[in-house]
């Protein structure tokens, strides 16, 4: 239901085409699909902003990288779609941004963790703020990148 509404802006988009599910070894995924023939969406969801800070907090499990991983050898470019659904916003960033803020948590930490959290703040009339909390810090952030609230469909087919 949730990816529904960043499947409908997709389909909604004048260059869209087709759209599928991401398939490995026969197995549908839940999360990534294939926008006409060379774009790949992995698409996460939270429900409500949470702490004094109103973050979204988006968990990307190891599970996901694999499978992030699988997605960019079949498509020409691969983007994570956030979807803040209490703000009704949807937030992507390139595959190589989430790379960015991963590597960015890898490097302070000094090797992979079993899990990051990708953290989006939508502040009023401004551009989404997202990044990655500092080692053993709460609130303090590390890695911010500035996204368009516009961006979303429209880079994905750019």
């Amino acid at each position: 239901m949730f990816d529904g509404a960043a499947l409908t802006q997709i389909a909604e988009h004048p260059a869209f085409t087709a759209i599928n599910a991401f398939k490995n070894n026969g197995d549908k995924s839940r999360c990534a699909f294939r926008i006409n023939d060379g774009i790949g969406a992995f698409i996460k969801y939270a429900t409500a902003p949470k702490g004094k800070y109103n973050e979204y907090l988006f968990t990307f499990q190891k599970s996901h990288l694999d499978e992030l991983a699988l997605l960019r050898e079949k498509s020409a470019k691969v983007f994570a779609v956030l979807v803040c659904i209490k703000d009704k916003e949807i937030c992507v960033l390139s595959e190589d941004e989430l790379g960015q803020l991963i590597a960015l948590r890898q490097k302070v930490f000094g090797g992979p963790e079993e899990q990051y959290q990708i953290i989006v703040t939508a502040p009023p009339n401004k551009q989404f703020r997202v990044y990655v909390n500092r080692l053993g810090v709460k609130g303090k952030m590390m890695g911010e990148i500035k996204v368009k609230r516009s961006a979303f469909p429209d880079v994905l087919f750019d």
